[in-house]
């Protein structure tokens, strides 16, 4: 592309308008530019400072609402002062997903370049729900879908759109399946994410349409079990309708038989959905794409890059390998909306969610992809997947101090120590997460208490985990 097709154009026939105030409410350009830099030296100042903070740190709801609320402010105050406090007080107070010793739930290690993806969509106000509206924000995000799909080894047909997580991408998939192939059972197992369950409610799915089956020892969807329900659904005259197989479960990293869920699927005329929302993004390693083989076969794919595509909250994907599936669940085309169509080939992606009113969420991936380079990504996921088989090594060097539960799968190994009850185990977990050192949460598989470490925080280093367990081992 040219320069001169680069820059905005600028039209004659506007020269002579009067300009218009820099901010909607009345800064001044200089204010706003030195308040916006000192937003930029205190993000990159915590930055460098985030493995001196706790891990996480919760207040008090008095004290909070003290420091924070107060009158409704009728005059300006000053901005500087505002900032400070939002630093010190409100974002101090949170769970870090960024820390290196950030390992409950699933982190979530925000890389720098990505910020800017984000700051320079929120600072242009960018909105990206049709062609008519955001021809430029919607290109981005139908590359950055495409490079996804490459990335994950999805097929070239795939088509998707960007939402705020797990649950909303889940979701998604979920309703695509629902209008291309009726109502019906979906089967997923006692290892499912709790909002998936949730959001089959949320579409009209009656209970006895909803089978929660029991997974296998390794805590994966048993494929003989799944054939048995599926027929037993059938001979009751019910119609099974989507199979929802997981790809990096939360509790443990366990993937489900991917390839003979697939061939299941195939057989039965079944819609299959992948949940890898936090696991997907493995497949972009060798190591990882041999552990969710069968993943490229999925009928709609959730994933979420603020987990382990190293992205700022919130951004979550759908995938579908069906062109078209997502239009037929979601489109809509209103009078007032009429001018907006897209022209050709070209997305409304307000046409593939529930959401119409969209901002560009794809600007960040976009951003760091193009600034770190795909190989620089999946060094930093693979290095999640060591670190989680370093702490198993290191946990077994003291098998009379720990037992491991579930061995290092996609960045979790559980474990336990031994003779502790679940009691102990949250003891200890809260006792390390309060000491601001490290936060680490307690999980229960088979109605046994385990503790949990999630390592996809490429910054996380040995001394990191070995800290952890010692301080875990002496409470």
């Amino acid at each position: 592309m040219s320069d001169p097709a680069r820059r905005p154009p600028r039209f004659d026939a506007l020269a002579d308008l009067p300009d218009v105030p820099a901010d909607t409410l009345g800064l001044e350009a200089e204010e706003m530019r030195r308040l916006g830099y000192r937003v930029v030296d205190m993000v990159v100042d915590r930055a460098m400072r985030r493995g001196q903070e706790p891990a996480i740190l919760t207040g008090a709801p008095e004290d909070l609402r003290a420091a924070l609320g107060g009158p409704l402010p009728e005059a300006p105050i000053d901005p500087e002062a505002s900032l400070d406090l939002m630093a010190e007080v409100a974002l101090a107070h949170q769970q870090h997903g960024d820390h290196p010793r950030y390992f409950a739930r699933v982190p979530g290690p925000a890389a720098f370049a990505a910020i800017l993806g984000e700051w320079m969509g929120t600072g242009f106000n960018t909105i990206c729900a049709s062609w008519g509206g955001a021809s430029g924000p919607a290109m981005v995000e139908l590359v950055v879908i495409d490079w996804l799909a490459e990335m994950l080894g999805m097929p070239a047909e795939t088509e998707g759109v960007l939402l705020s997580g797990g649950s909303m991408g889940n979701l998604t998939g979920f309703a695509a399946a629902r209008a291309a192939l009726g109502p019906g059972v979906a089967y997923l197992t006692d290892q499912t994410h709790a909002s998936l369950p949730r959001n089959l409610r949320t579409l009209g799915f009656a209970q006895e349409e909803i089978a929660k089956l029991p997974a296998e020892a390794d805590w994966r969807m048993s494929a003989d079990t799944l054939r048995a329900a599926i027929a037993r659904d059938r001979a009751a005259g019910r119609r099974p309708m989507m199979v929802v197989a997981t790809a990096g479960s939360t509790n443990t990293g366990a993937v489900d038989p991917l390839p003979e869920i697939a061939e299941i699927c195939a057989a039965e005329g079944l819609w299959l959905h992948v949940d890898g929302a936090y696991g997907a993004p493995a497949a972009i390693t060798p190591e990882g794409r041999a552990a969710l083989a069968g993943m490229e076969r999925a009928d709609s794919l959730a994933l979420d890059p603020h987990k382990w595509l190293f992205q700022p909250y919130d951004l979550g994907v759908c995938l579908v390998t069906r062109p078209g599936a997502l239009e037929a669940a979601f489109a809509i085309s209103p009078e007032y909306l009429r001018d907006v169509r897209q022209a050709g080939d070209a997305v409304n992606f307000g046409n593939r969610s529930l959401e119409l009113s969209r901002r560009s969420r794809a600007l960040k991936l976009w951003m760091s992809l193009r600034t770190y380079g795909a190989d620089r990504f999946r060094a930093a996921v693979r290095r999640g997947m060591e670190l989680a088989e370093l702490a198993e090594r290191v946990l077994r060097e003291r098998p009379g101090t720990w037992e491991v539960v579930t061995p290092a799968q996609l960045g979790i190994v559980c474990f336990a120590l031994r003779g502790a009850d679940a009691g102990k185990h949250e003891a200890a977990a809260r006792a390390v997460s309060e000491s601001g050192y490290a936060c680490v949460t307690t999980t229960s598989l088979g109605g046994r208490s385990v503790l949990r470490l999630c390592t996809i925080n490429p910054l996380t280093t040995e001394d990191d985990i070995r800290g952890t367990l010692e301080r875990l081992a002496a409470v």
